[in-house]
């Protein structure tokens, strides 16, 4: 079965994909064909937004699926005339919210996603730059810097995990490859001894891990499965003698990793 659906939002559409996207996934026997459309903040768009969802209504023989984050009531109303079925998040919530806290809202379109408070902001620019500039264990003279560094063998997932947490907590994170030349050693590399209460280590399950590197270089010893089984060993082992905190990521999103690192690793959002 295949349905479409609707991301309204008089803002990016960001909190309406999230929250919508999350309801969907109980519903894993439906293909669902998404449309988002951001920046719907007057009655000609509103108009127009109906339009488009009546002629996909009438198209399709199937009712869309409307997931609203429009604030002004008004613009609510205007959309909820449409031929599609409208679940609006703010007039679900608000009301309630309303009075279990005993005051009135104070709508603002885009909020949750705009320039907001603009400390929080530049800190989150300021969090991205720093991953981006402390990606795959550059400038580890900067480390003092960061919050927390995230290390493990290439391809478990260190450098996304680390603009996310940027993105999304305004953490700097820093990420540092452990390599063959590490291992050698057998302790920590210098940069890494240094900081080693803010170090977080990764790790995958070997199938996985040479999946993904055969992927990017075929045919390779680094792609081998040898190889791999090789470098995870050594890294685990690394982790368990040193102490440092350490996570399988074989089944984890991105957002599930960066969740548990924030957790286990007791950091507190900036933003």
């Amino acid at each position: 079965m295949e349905r479409t659906i609707f991301y309204i939002s008089d803002g990016t559409g960001i909190t309406a994909e999230t929250l919508g996207h999350t309801l969907l996934t109980q519903f894993p026997d439906t293909t669902f064909q998404s449309v988002t459309l951001p920046f719907v903040n007057t009655p000609e768009k509103v108009d127009r937004t109906i339009r488009r969802i009546n002629d996909c209504a009438e198209e399709e023989g199937k009712t869309p699926l409307i997931f609203s984050t429009l604030t002004d009531p008004n613009l609510r109303s205007q959309l909820s005339r449409c031929k599609g079925k409208v679940f609006d998040f703010f007039a679900t919530f608000t009301t309630p919210m309303e009075q279990a806290l005993e005051i009135k809202s104070s709508p603002v379109a885009g909020r949750s996603h705009g320039m907001g408070n603009p400390s929080n902001y530049l800190n989150r620019i300021d969090a991205v730059h720093y991953a981006l500039q402390h990606d795959d264990g550059v400038s580890p003279r900067d480390y003092s810097q960061a919050d927390i560094i995230i290390t493990g063998v290439s391809r478990t997932g260190k450098t996304p995990t680390c603009l996310y947490l940027a993105l999304q907590f305004g953490i700097q994170a820093a990420n540092y490859p452990l390599t063959d030349d590490d291992f050698e050693k057998g302790n920590l590399p210098e940069p890494l001894r240094l900081e080693r209460s803010k170090l977080f280590g990764l790790t995958v399950e070997a199938e996985r891990l040479h999946q993904i590197r055969r992927e990017r270089r075929p045919n390779s010893l680094y792609a081998s499965m040898k190889q791999v089984l090789k470098e995870l060993k050594a890294a685990e082992n690394l982790f368990m003698r040193e102490g440092i905190p350490f996570l399988n990521i074989t089944h984890m999103s991105i957002e599930e990793i960066a969740a548990s690192v924030m957790q286990q690793a007791s950091l507190k959002r900036r933003i």
